[in-house]
């Protein structure tokens, strides 16, 4: 029992100590967080054309290496991609569009794929469902061309696909476009910012230690 006075009397002198530090202070207003939040920034008020920009420079600052094609040469870059990266095992979604698979190329259709073969693989293709320019991040939400979480985070080189109409300007735009994907169950949201990489405690960088050590993509107009 006086164990527990002498705790309750410390705890008693700090906070009176804190309130009286702060009693000189304004209280504050009911709504101050609601103005605080008004003050938010939710769309970007640039041309899109600027904000598919920017989403690129972000990428390229990331160490990701971005190309712009235009879709009617869509297949043939992610077959030159391929070709450059030396792949000849290629993960793909089962509902990946067909007209981007490459020939001469081993696909590996998921699901049924183990994480065994995922991680020997040469590589993944996929689509994704935003981007955003702000912080040149990526989002997967294993919709369609995308598949489930395990294919973006075991192979060691990701090529993804993405849509400049895709491309949103600021954060909260995403977050706004994503609240579906959050109620659907089995939905995972996956944000790429450039390929997997960490500092230890020197900040030596280690690259590809929680997910692909090279990332890939391609802008499509």
């Amino acid at each position: 029992m006086v164990e527990v006075a002498l705790v309750s009397t410390a705890k008693d002198e700090i906070l009176g100590r804190i309130q009286r530090a702060l009693g000189d202070r304004p209280p504050l207003q009911a709504n101050a967080h609601a103005s605080a939040t008004a003050l938010y920034l939710r769309s970007d008020p640039a041309p899109h054309p600027e904000q598919v920009e920017q989403f690129i420079e972000r990428v390229v600052d990331y160490k990701a290496t971005v190309h712009r094609v235009s879709a009617a040469i869509l297949a043939q870059e992610i077959g030159a991609a391929c070709a450059r990266r030396g792949v000849r095992r290629l993960v793909v979604p089962h509902d990946i569009d067909a007209t981007w698979i490459p020939p001469g190329i081993e696909i590996l259709r998921d699901p049924g794929l183990t994480n065994e073969q995922l991680d020997t693989s040469d590589g993944v293709l996929t689509a994704c469902r935003l981007g955003i320019a702000q912080t040149g991040t990526i989002v997967l939400d294993a919709g369609p061309g995308q598949g489930r979480r395990a294919l973006t985070l075991l192979p060691d080189y990701h090529l993804c696909v993405i849509r400049a109409d895709q491309v949103v300007g600021l954060v909260p735009e995403a977050v706004a476009q994503l609240a579906d994907s959050v109620r659907s169950p089995g939905h995972p949201l996956t944000w790429i910012s450039g390929p997997s990489a960490t500092s230890d405690i020197e900040l030596n960088r280690v690259e590809g230690v929680h997910g692909p050590r090279t990332l890939e993509v391609l802008v499509v107009d």
